[in-house]
């Protein structure tokens, strides 16, 4: 039986009071962070490796089923508006397609062709980077997908919460955060979910400070989106030009970004 599918750590949830629950659910996501520490040195290796590609135009897709698939979704669609590139550098695939973003779509995991033939649509290239995202690690959607895209030379990388599992074995690169048994045996929207979540986090936060896209600790590329956006960029630009509030939003909302207006404004 694999870890993430192995029997709870507590019984008679029923029985408990809420104080009770909460506390012992907080005391398993403490778990978390640590199993995630230990995979480091391969979410390097995997940004190490995806930025030069995605310099050359490559592109980075997360392949999943459930929640796997809609956190790979989630961080995916966070990348536009925050760092100010297309929706076509890093992109989300789920089994089932959109509507299981929000129902489960029955059997979709189930047919390991049909994450290739998904990915197919993008017309890959071997600057691309697949990374399938299972907590269980033995998703057939996903294992196809990490499959197919080694044989045709594409990178492919795995975020798993089982060892040595058979998504891994046609990873390049195996991100593994072991976190232990469920809380609510075999809910892996817990634990394994929160681990995925952080593990994305850093995988694309990262690669965006890698292709120039943040300076200092600014998102001077994100997207005009609402007026507390916009807010934020004229601080932006007040801070790193010295600008009364009404020239830095003037000389933003001309230009669009705050790395537009300050380069304009250096010129």
């Amino acid at each position: 039986m694999s870890i993430t599918e192995s029997e709870s750590l507590y019984n008679d949830l029923e029985k408990k009071s809420v104080r009770e629950l909460l506390e012992s659910i907080h005391e398993e996501d403490r778990k978390v962070l640590p199993a995630v520490q230990k995979t480091i040195p391969q979410i390097e290796a995997l940004v190490t490796a995806v930025a030069p590609r995605m310099k050359k135009g490559g592109r980075l897709f997360y392949v999943g089923a459930g929640t796997s698939g809609r956190l790979g979704i989630l961080d995916a669609s966070e990348i536009p508006p925050t760092y100010g590139v297309g929706y076509d550098l890093v992109i989300g695939l789920i089994a089932g397609g959109d509507t299981a973003i929000r129902k489960a779509v029955e059997s979709a995991e189930d047919n390991e062709a049909m994450g290739w033939e998904d990915l197919q649509k993008y017309h890959l290239t071997e600057m691309d980077t697949i990374v399938g995202i299972a907590a269980s690690g033995r998703t057939p959607y996903v294992v196809g997908a990490l499959k197919k895209a080694r044989e045709n030379n594409i990178l492919t990388a795995c975020v798993t919460s089982n060892p040595d599992s058979e998504m891994a074995r046609h990873a390049d690169i195996a991100i593994e955060a072991v976190v232990g048994p469920e809380f609510v045996t075999g809910s892996t929207r817990m634990k394994s979910g929160t681990a995925q979540k952080l593990i994305l986090n850093m995988i694309t936060t990262t690669l965006m400070i890698q292709l120039g896209k943040v300076k200092g600790n600014k998102m001077v590329n994100m997207q005009l989106t609402n007026k507390k956006l916009i807010e934020r960029g004229t601080r932006m630009i007040m801070e790193e030009l010295g600008l009364e509030q009404d020239k830095a939003r003037n000389l933003l909302l001309i230009h669009g970004s705050v790395k537009k207006a300050l380069d304009e404004y250096r010129k």
